[in-house]
């Protein structure tokens, strides 16, 4: 095989082992899933090693494969690199770039990560729109947003920024007042912290939905994390919102056998449109970001 080729297997094996499935990363990739198993069997058949333990559930990496992939992590990011200084190279990258995102990914993730991208990128101007509101990108002139769940709107385009999963949580001072629920019935009588603008709604779970009425409720969802985190009820968030928080024991998540629907995190722009430099380096930029952070969460 050539080394172009070889290349791409690596890419096709840091992303599967970074998003933890095939399906994930061949539909990031544009590849099949034929194609995407065949290159990995490919890739182990030439280095005679097993890479990855693959199951009808799960995939999990080998000590082997553990070793390529954290060198897979940095041969990628240096082309990345190499990629993007050759385009500097052709075009000045400057201009404007809008950018839409909820507050609470927003807040936590992308304004992190700000100051790097400037000092990389110093004659690009970053315009951020922070919103838990969907926003008509086309009548906004927006390049670029970060989006939750499925893509409705045709004019629009998604590429795979996080796998994700929605999670209910609420704070150990709550679950010390009131009992965490055992079940969804009841999870119906709890204080239910709703975001948006309806007293009752519909919490959807992968085989199932519950009606819940808002103890209280809130248009922001980051604003309806910090009132779980003082003990004010059960909210249900993004696993990226809350992880840390999880993690820490700030929150607990509840009914963690209760699959809930899964909402993965896109990045998305108008299909009209051809993307230019400066929104193209931004993409690969937060992929890559991303992907560290899935990475270091596990």
């Amino acid at each position: 095989m050539s080394g172009l080729d070889d290349l791409l297997a690596l890419r096709v094996f840091e992303r599967v082992v970074s998003l933890g499935s095939l399906t994930a990363a061949a539909a990031e990739l544009g590849l099949s899933l034929a194609a995407t198993s065949k290159r990995l069997a490919n890739l182990e058949r030439r280095n005679g090693i097993q890479l990855l333990h693959r199951s009808t559930r799960k995939l999990s990496i080998t000590p082997e494969g553990q070793t390529l992939y954290l060198h897979a992590q940095r041969i990628l990011s240096e082309v990345r690199h190499a990629q993007d200084a050759l385009l500097q190279q052709q075009q000045l990258l400057s201009g404007s770039l809008r950018i839409t995102s909820p507050n609470s990914f927003g807040y936590r993730h992308l304004l992190p990560l700000v100051s790097e991208f400037s000092q990389r990128y110093p004659h690009i101007q970053l315009q951020l729109l922070m919103s838990d509101d969907v926003k008509d990108m086309l009548a906004e002139r927006l390049d670029l947003a970060i989006r939750y769940g499925s893509l409705p709107d045709s004019r629009l385009v998604g590429r795979l920024l996080l796998p994700n999963k929605r999670v209910l949580c609420a704070a150990p001072n709550y679950l010390q007042q009131y009992r965490a629920p055992m079940s969804l019935t009841e999870l119906a009588r709890h204080r239910c912290i709703v975001i948006g603008t309806r007293n009752e709604t519909e919490w959807r779970f992968r085989d199932s939905s519950i009606h819940v009425k808002a103890f209280i409720l809130c248009n922001d969802g980051e604003a309806c994390h910090r009132l779980a985190l003082q003990g004010l009820g059960v909210v249900m968030k993004s696993y990226w919102d809350v992880a840390e928080d999880l993690q820490k024991g700030n929150l607990v998540q509840l009914l963690a056998d209760e699959a809930v629907a899964d909402a993965p995190i896109n990045l998305i722009y108008p299909r009209s449109q051809d993307l230019a430099p400066r929104v193209k380096v931004f993409m690969r930029f937060l992929q890559e970001k991303m992907a560290q952070l899935a990475q270091q969460m596990g």
